[in-house]
């Protein structure tokens, strides 16, 4: 990459990350992202997809062949600690602390060297996700008609990844990311003085007894060798040292790596909960929402990916997935696709994702560009 391009890019990314758009809350994000494709020359530009959601089409010569490259665009609602950076967040409370800034650009330079290059033809569909943060994003583009409107036969995207050398990329051979639910289980008793418990249902003991309890399901319901997790995060209850509340209510995720775990999953906590419930003689409301699938890889379009990578990085193969989630794998529930890490440098002094220390790597900006734009490029030959 041109060194020129690899400087704008790395102005862009910086621009995105000082002035971060909230899940939901894009529109910024998504006008910048419009005026520079404008400035490249691209005229056929969507907006307003499935939300915030941008969909730019490439055009070229007579080929028949269709390709979409998919970057994420929000922020997270997290107060950034990077005092010294010229670059921090300018919204408070706000910040892109797991890379989106540097994906959007990457896409923004594979488009740059798409439209520069002519040694190519066929449809390229670059996909600007608004909502991946937990906003449902990806399933408000399908629901919107992404693949029926903007039609692609095979789509890719990526993700930055502390801890991974900086510019490596990871291709796994299946499953990628996990799939993420969301889950809480409320316990509703009768309140009474702490001091008279008798003549109480008591909540707080049914959830104590839960929160141990539901520790069970990966431990002696799922395969020892499939991944699995289940995590207590919140607990709500109580008002007053002396009272026995009325209501206690456990809130926490799981994460799975098999869609039929999944049903496991869903199925023993709601389980767990109503036999504690019963045993304690309060009652239980179970509520559940998936919020990803697993990013699975389709084995052509992996193949492909590796390919790619390995005409512009070094490649990984030999890397076991992780149990965070990606709202991406919803377009490979539609489309055959893969999705692959770019690695962001060392995850050191807090610089891992989510932390309020994390900044992108800009080093690996033309990388991640080149290989979705050698991507496109595979993908729309036929290999």
């Amino acid at each position: 990459m041109h060194t020129d391009l690899a400087a704008t890019l790395t102005s862009w990314r910086r621009h995105l990350h000082a002035n971060p758009g909230l899940t939901l809350h894009e529109g910024e994000t998504a006008a910048f992202v419009v005026a520079r494709l404008k400035e490249m020359g691209l005229t056929d530009i969507a907006e307003n997809v499935g939300g915030h959601g941008v969909v730019a089409t490439i055009r070229r010569g007579g080929g028949n062949r269709s390709v979409g490259l998919r970057g994420d665009m929000d922020a997270l609602p997290i107060q950034e600690q990077n005092e010294d950076l010229a670059w921090k967040s300018a919204n408070p409370g706000v910040m892109h602390a797991c890379g989106h800034d540097g994906h959007t650009t990457a896409l923004l330079g594979a488009a740059k060297l798409l439209m520069d290059d002519p040694n190519w033809t066929g449809t390229v569909r670059l996909v600007f996700q608004p909502a991946e943060e937990g906003g449902g994003g990806a399933r408000k583009m399908i629901a919107d008609g992404l693949f029926e409107r903007f039609p692609m036969e095979r789509i890719f995207g990526w993700h930055n990844w502390p801890g991974l050398p900086a510019g490596t990329i990871a291709v796994h051979d299946r499953a990628v990311m996990a799939a993420g639910a969301r889950f809480e289980i409320t316990f509703d008793g009768h309140a009474g003085h702490a001091a008279l418990p008798h003549l109480t249902r008591d909540p707080m003991i049914a959830a104590g007894h839960a929160i141990v309890a539901v520790q069970s399901i990966v431990a002696r319901n799922l395969d020892p060798l499939n991944g699995g997790v289940v995590s207590i995060t919140v607990v709500e209850g109580g008002e007053a040292q002396n009272q026995i509340t009325a209501r206690v209510s456990l809130k926490g995720t799981a994460r799975w790596l098999r869609d039929e775990d999944g049903d496991t999953i869903r199925a023993a906590l709601d389980r767990v909960a109503q036999g504690i419930a019963a045993t304690f003689d309060v009652k239980a409301t179970f509520a559940f929402r998936q919020g990803v699938g697993v990013t699975e890889n389709h084995e052509a379009e992996r193949d492909l990916a590796a390919e790619a990578a390995a005409a512009v990085t070094t490649v990984r193969r030999d890397l076991a997935p992780a149990m965070t989630g990606e709202d991406f794998s919803w377009f490979l529930k539609d489309v055959p696709g893969a999705f692959v890490w770019i690695g962001n440098g060392p995850a050191e002094n807090g610089r891992e994702l989510h932390n309020a220390h994390y900044d992108f790597n800009d080093d690996i900006l033309p990388t991640a560009a080149g290989f979705l734009a050698e991507t496109a490029r595979r993908a729309l030959a036929g290999r």
